[in-house]
């Protein structure tokens, strides 16, 4: 069983100088389950690294980030499980917005030879068929990669339209949009750390922060905005507030926007917290990893109340949760490593 300081440990060692995690993706998992035998739990297999996932307009699909071996992004049938690789691919597209997203030098994984690993992801929120999608991607370059998904046709399509250079050395891992076009995305750990530096994170110590973008400004810190491990983000419906996952502390922070000095608020959770989404009711789903577990909380966005919704034991079927998905009466719960997607009931 992974332990959450197991968890810290390996992925200090893979901050090594020599190596970049982002790049490289995950440590290597023990051994797990093959799928087959499996019998408690309903899994997705066939993944590497979902990290990230949403389920896109109609429920058909969930797309799903890919942070290890060949990287990419997929797309799962919600009906009978079947993955597709959705980028690259030969379906996808190229649209570059140059006026939107200045600067980029082309799009990812151009070469043969190059990586795209991805990350953390934002889907445009509304009822629409065709949105934007956010990705952090790694590998070449460290970036938010801009997409539209279609989800008319029988598949989803997606069309690249730009992208956004991190700053060195900014280690990114999860990204919202803004209203006008912009997004916000979190510093987790600096590129090029070691594993104390990595290690004083774990304790909680304030290690990276948030960084804004936009087309005429680039990157600006957001201020008021360190945290032990930023990770994941989500945006309160009228924009004026940030809401973060900080791994580190296992807390969330509610930070307001255009303020000054800055509001925030940190909510402890008792569990490494990483991805936060938007569920079908206007809450907030906050998924993570405990000492040994997968957690899911719901978390209301005014009151910051917090109920659990699932806390499974890790095992060799699953574990290392980071991300939660309604779909139907199920959570999809990704994972930073792995191969499989878990389907569990709250």
């Amino acid at each position: 069983m992974t332990t959450s300081r197991g968890l810290g440990i390996a992925l200090g060692l893979a901050l090594l100088p020599s190596a970049n995690l982002w790049a490289e993706g995950p440590p290597p998992q023990p051994p797990a389950i093959p799928c087959a035998s499996v019998s408690d739990v309903a899994l997705v297999c066939g993944q590497q690294g979902p990290e990230d996932l949403y389920a896109l307009p109609g429920a058909r699909w969930v797309v799903a980030s890919a942070m290890a071996g060949a990287g990419g992004i997929n797309a799962v049938r919600v009906s009978d499980h079947m993955s597709t690789r959705v980028y690259p691919s030969p379906d996808a597209k190229q649209q570059y917005d140059a006026k939107r997203y200045p600067g980029c030098p082309g799009p990812p994984a151009a070469a043969p030879d190059a990586k795209f690993t991805t990350h953390g992801l934002w889907l445009e929120p509304g009822r629409a068929a065709t949105r934007h999608l956010l990705v952090v991607g790694h590998g070449s370059r460290e970036s938010i990669e801009v997409f539209t998904v279609d989800t008319r046709g029988t598949a989803p399509v997606l069309t690249w339209n730009g992208c956004a250079v991190a700053p060195d050395p900014v280690g990114l891992n999860s990204v919202v949009g803004l209203p006008d076009g912009g997004f916000i995305a979190s510093n987790f750990l600096p590129r090029g750390g070691t594993p104390a530096a990595m290690q004083r994170m774990f304790a909680g110590e304030k290690n990276g922060e948030l960084w804004e973008w936009h087309a005429k400004s680039a990157w600006q810190k957001v201020p008021g905005s360190e945290a032990a491990g930023a990770n994941g983000l989500d945006l309160s419906d009228d924009g004026r507030w940030i809401y973060m996952a900080a791994w580190g502390s296992q807390s969330l922070i509610k930070l307001s926007r255009g303020r000054t000095p800055p509001e925030r608020t940190e909510v402890p959770l008792g569990f490494r917290v990483d991805n936060l989404h938007r569920a079908r009711d206007g809450s907030m789903l906050a998924a993570g990893q405990g000492q040994g577990s997968s957690d899911v909380v719901r978390i209301d966005p005014k009151t910051l109340a917090v109920s659990k919704l699932v806390h499974r034991p890790d095992d060799a079927s699953f574990r290392g949760g980071t991300a939660a998905a309604e779909v139907g009466d199920r959570l999809w719960v990704g994972s930073f490593g792995g191969d499989r997607i878990a389907l569990l009931k709250p």
